[in-house]
């Protein structure tokens, strides 16, 4: 890890002797007492109950009033733009602003004496939960850092080399496929993703465009596309264009804690996401996976000097946030009290409950299939025939000033326009009853 407050310096003679003295508990402790007070107070995120298949514990209203019951939301708007970001549980909270003072008070003698250990504790933590080895992973700000490091250092390009994107990768990543022309001078290619979509014909997408353009040899792939929230068969995908001699970045955003998954499921070798959007850490929490063979083939940044097989040398932020990191194992915490698996389960309830109240309606178009394996959370529709900006911000703001129900405008699939709804795990079912009854009144 670097950061500008500990790089540059050497070790200090008087550090045992400080930290003998010092009133600070390194993160293990930390957790074992922050952690077990959080989860025994008010807010507390109960265990899911053990033998329940998570597509039936999805439906139990009674154990997910209490997961509920863990989030501090305003009522008053029914929230389905839980896209952006996730609300910190109440132990996260409690945990990071707990930090956040300690920090505060502790300043340079905690960053420069204790904080590194404390990272690659909570770094290892990260690792184990998502199934890679710690030297494996680095710990970023967000999502969009990660990817811009993994796409703009991929060193394997030569110029009449091609990387190829499609339509509903997320825009900054497509800004940085596009960048490496002028940075790999390669050319950089865009497809349109198959609407409506099956497994097999976004798999055909890929394949007949490597076939059409032989040249190609990275592909952005996205694991759910914020625009439409189509979930893509990323594994399959990968496997193909390995075959092809294709290397993947995987944008895992929105997938990392709304999926039941681990990196190593997806098959790639580079994957950037973040812990802010479905893991519930606090904002400013991210980070990336390299195989650790295939850390060579990213560039350190801006010439950082160290090991060439190290990942660290592919990241540096500088100055971090200390309490943000120092809850991430907490929020990693509540993510396994409950189960990756459960919380897909009822996150994909939640959409279907919905979903399935409007799909009858001629007037509104549902962008996402109904294969459980191309969805999560996250739906977007549009009314029908109205696909333009202007129409679809528009359709927000009726669905948010009329009916108290916060959604966002996404543009920049082929087909155009479309609002997006993303309920959380502290989304009652009574709210998304009233989204229905709006979407029947607007559509029907």
């Amino acid at each position: 890890m670097h950061n500008s407050a500990c790089a540059s310096d050497r070790p200090d003679p008087r550090r045992r002797a400080l930290l003998a003295a010092a009133p600070m508990l390194p993160l293990q402790d930390m957790l074992r007492q922050v952690g077990s007070q959080a989860l025994a107070a008010p807010g507390a995120i109960p265990a899911a109950p053990t033998g329940i298949a998570p597509r039936r514990l999805a439906q139990d209203e009674g154990y997910w009033a209490q997961v509920a019951a863990a989030y501090d939301v305003d009522r008053n708007v029914v929230a389905l733009e839980n896209g952006y970001w996730g609300a910190m549980s109440q132990p996260v909270l409690r945990t990071y602003l707990q930090r956040v003072q300690q920090v505060n008070r502790d300043n340079a003698h905690y960053a420069r004496l204790q904080f590194p250990d404390d990272y690659r504790a909570l770094r290892g933590r990260a690792a184990t939960v998502l199934g890679v080895a710690p030297g494996e992973l680095a710990l970023t700000r967000n999502a969009t850092e990660s990817l811009q490091l993994l796409i703009g250092g991929y060193n394997r390009l030569r110029q009449g080399d091609a990387v190829l994107f499609a339509d509903l990768d997320y825009d900054a990543m497509i800004a940085a496929m596009k960048w490496l022309r002028q940075r790999r001078g390669v050319e950089a290619i865009g497809i349109d993703l198959p609407e409506p979509a099956t497994r097999q014909n976004l798999i055909d997408a890929y394949a007949q465009a490597l076939q059409r353009h032989p040249q190609v040899r990275l592909m952005l792939v996205t694991c759910i596309s914020h625009r439409t929230g189509l979930a893509l068969p990323v594994a399959e995908i990968v496997a193909m264009a390995r075959q092809r001699g294709v290397d993947c970045i995987v944008d895992a955003t929105q997938a990392v804690g709304q999926r039941d998954l681990r990196l190593p499921d997806l098959g790639a070798d580079f994957v950037g996401f973040n812990f802010h959007k479905w893991i519930g850490a606090p904002l400013g929490v991210g980070g990336f996976y390299i195989r650790h063979d295939r850390i060579p083939d990213i560039d350190p940044q801006m010439g950082q000097e160290g090991p060439a097989d190290s990942i660290d040398t592919r990241v540096h932020t500088g100055t971090v946030d200390f309490a943000a990191l120092l809850a991430l194992p907490p929020a990693l915490d509540v993510h396994e009290r409950i189960g990756a698996a459960n919380k897909q389960a009822r996150l994909q309830f939640l959409r279907d409950r919905w979903v399935h109240r409007v799909a009858d309606l001629p007037g509104l178009q549902i962008l996402t299939p109904e294969d459980p394996q191309l969805y999560g959370a996250m739906t977007s529709f549009r009314l029908r025939g109205q696909n333009s900006e202007q129409q679809n911000a528009a359709l927000a703001q009726r669905l948010l000033q009329q009916f108290g129900i916060m959604t966002t405008m996404r543009s920049g699939a082929a087909s155009g326009a479309c609002v997006r709804a993303t309920p959380a795990l502290f989304t009652r079912v009574e709210e998304l009853d009233r989204f229905a009854q709006a979407l029947r009144r607007i559509a029907g």
